[in-house]
């Protein structure tokens, strides 16, 4: 479907069932089982937090419209970016512009027995 063709099923069949920080929005057909999402930006399926994933498989029946509580350990959920100019990069990357450490002798090649 095109996104003409969906803008146009979400406004024909949609309802609007929540925002996550990124600025996505959630729908679900009016009176269906149906659940999609209409990206704010480039469409990257890794922009999607894994609370609105579950409830877009099914996983959950509730939308998590008012948050979830996380526990303190978790981190904060970021797409991925691979391929932006805030991918990682480890030292010495030739991507990042450095260049690797010489060798400092203390590595011994693996001889099969």
């Amino acid at each position: 479907m095109s996104l003409l063709g969906t803008k146009l099923f979400t406004w024909w069949k949609g309802e609007l069932v929540g925002k996550d920080q990124f600025g996505n929005r959630y729908f679900r057909e009016k009176g269906g089982r149906r659940r999609w999402v209409i990206f704010k930006g480039l469409p990257e399926a890794s922009k999607v937090p894994p609370e609105w994933h579950a409830w877009l498989h099914h996983t959950v029946d509730d939308a998590p419209v008012h948050g979830v509580e996380h526990k303190p350990w978790e981190k904060e959920h970021l797409p991925n970016l691979s391929g932006t100019p805030f991918a990682y990069r480890p030292q010495g990357s030739v991507a990042k512009g450095g260049e690797r450490p010489h060798a400092t002798g203390d590595y011994q090649a693996w001889q099969p027995e």
